[in-house]
């Protein structure tokens, strides 16, 4: 099969595209999926420059797995057999390790069906960035209805589907983003809009039950001024280890405002719920680009560019 495959660490020419043995069922709880569209994720980007933290899991000199993707959408081509919840010819979506490829072949656990209101473009923009978001907000943040939310990075891959969801949770959400996407955020939702180019919201005198940092670009301690007295900050880039263990460390054992960490915990329960969302229309995936797989390198040039307005999608097929 093809992959896109990155054999040392580096700038986005390292990508190349080869032919590689095409995954086959070993365990009886996997599916085998052609893959159709997978997105790329700043976890890409950061394991395919051999960011010190991941070099740890994945080799200090050069990587150990070399096709990445973490998410995508396809068509089953083959079950275990305990599979109970898909057969061949299923539209699926979720948490893929090696989407960049054309088949994968991942635990029936981290899958579901594919929204009937979806492409599959959209589809693989969902998985990472949703459940993220999602798992922030309800688990860690415990939003209610009423509580003040502000989504720092709201225009991006997560915090567009943040500002959505912390709206159907029945919060009143704020929303932080650059000039150029005001009127975009707006139209997902957000009550109020900050533009970060002309505003800082740490100093406007405004507390918040929840800051859901979406880019990683804000710290605790920035934030502590705009926190309510039992306020939580999130921050979902736990590869960013600029003042994380500190705050985190300070945050348990000073005050009762506190700082999180949260990185998706892929699975099918938290895939139903988004998709059901989906078919409602309560969600909806924005797409920026697309790029086909042979333009790999650019997919990543674009990623970096730290500008990206929602997800960047690479189709396969």
């Amino acid at each position: 099969m093809k992959a896109a495959i990155y054999s040392s660490y580096g700038s986005p020419e390292v990508m190349e595209i080869m032919d590689v043995e095409k995954p086959f069922i070993k365990d009886e709880d996997r599916v085998l999926i052609k893959v159709v569209s997978a997105s790329v994720n700043k976890y890409d980007t950061l394991y395919r420059k051999g960011y010190l933290p991941t070099r740890m899991e994945n080799g200090l000199t050069k990587p150990k797995t070399q096709i990445l993707g973490i998410d995508g959408a396809g068509i089953v081509e083959a079950v275990g057999k305990n599979v109970k919840k898909f057969k061949i010819g299923d539209h699926v979506f979720g948490s893929c390790v090696g989407s960049h490829a054309e088949y994968v072949c991942p635990r029936e656990s981290v899958l579901s069906i594919m929204p009937n209101n979806a492409s599959f473009d959209e589809a693989a923009a969902i998985p990472c960035a949703a459940q993220t978001a999602l798992q922030a907000l309800r688990d860690v943040g415990k939003i209610k209805v009423g509580d003040k939310v502000l989504i720092y990075g709201a225009s991006g891959g997560v915090g567009h589907f943040a500002v959505q969801l912390a709206v159907y949770f029945g919060a009143e959400v704020t929303a932080v983003c650059s000039t150029s996407n005001i009127e975009w955020v707006k139209s997902l939702g957000a009550h109020h809009v900050i533009d970060y180019i002309q505003e800082d919201f740490a100093y406007d005198g405004k507390k918040y039950d929840v800051i859901l940092d979406a880019v990683g670009k804000r710290t605790f301690f920035s934030c502590l001024r705009s926190l309510t007295e039992n306020g939580i900050y999130i921050t979902e880039h736990p590869l960013y280890p600029k003042y994380h263990p500190f705050q985190l460390m300070i945050s348990s054992i000073v005050g009762s405002k506190k700082a999180k960490i949260h990185l998706a915990n892929p699975n099918d329960s938290d895939l139903d719920i988004l998709r059901v969302l989906i078919e409602m229309g309560r969600l909806r995936p924005v797409i920026e680009k697309c790029f086909p797989l042979t333009d790999i390198v650019n997919a990543h040039r674009h990623m970096e560019n730290g500008r990206t307005k929602g997800k960047i999608i690479l189709k396969i097929e």
